[in-house]
């Protein structure tokens, strides 16, 4: 009974990205950019050509688009392996994996629909008139670092197999 749970929250991510995605395109002209709390959060509409974050989105490389999908796929395809593999019974693993697969599913969908990735979460400081920005990012982004955080603390709070042992 527990599968469809976790399945059910790669799918609550993908549906929120999408949703949030479409509301985007469809209320802001391209790099239209809206403040939520002026100063540190605004609402943007960008496209990502690149890794996460942005990370060689101006390579002018043909083939960066091809191995960000491979890579994207590949990786989709080892957490799909490690998820299905686990035992159900470890919440935090599961919770990890299935947010992580629900972000990787949302933005490979831009990356074969669109070949890009919309974002548009805006986050930045003022520091003496000079605005510092974390790179703009969406809901599956979100859901992939979230559970990669899970991962990290799973593999934190678990005993090494000689403690477990004694």
């Amino acid at each position: 009974m527990r599968r469809p749970v976790y399945l059910s929250i790669s799918l609550a991510i993908i549906v929120a990205d999408w949703i949030t995605k479409l509301l985007v395109v469809r209320k802001f002209a391209l790099y239209d950019s809206r403040p939520v709390i002026d100063g540190f959060f605004h609402l943007v509409y960008v496209r990502n050509t690149g890794a996460a974050f942005g990370l060689g989105a101006n390579s002018g490389n043909s083939l960066v688009p091809f191995l960000l999908n491979g890579g994207a796929i590949t990786i989709f395809f080892a957490v799909a392996f490690i998820a299905f593999r686990s035992p159900l019974t470890e919440t935090r693993l599961q919770a990890g994996l299935h947010l992580i697969l629900g972000g990787a599913v949302g933005n490979l969908i831009d990356r074969f629909r669109l070949g890009y990735v919309i974002d548009f979460l805006d986050f930045f400081v003022v520091v003496d008139g000079k605005p510092y920005h974390w790179p703009a990012f969406n809901v599956a982004d979100s859901a992939i670092c979230v559970g990669i955080v899970l991962l990290l603390l799973d593999m934190w709070r678990k005993p090494e197999p000689s403690e477990a042992k004694a």
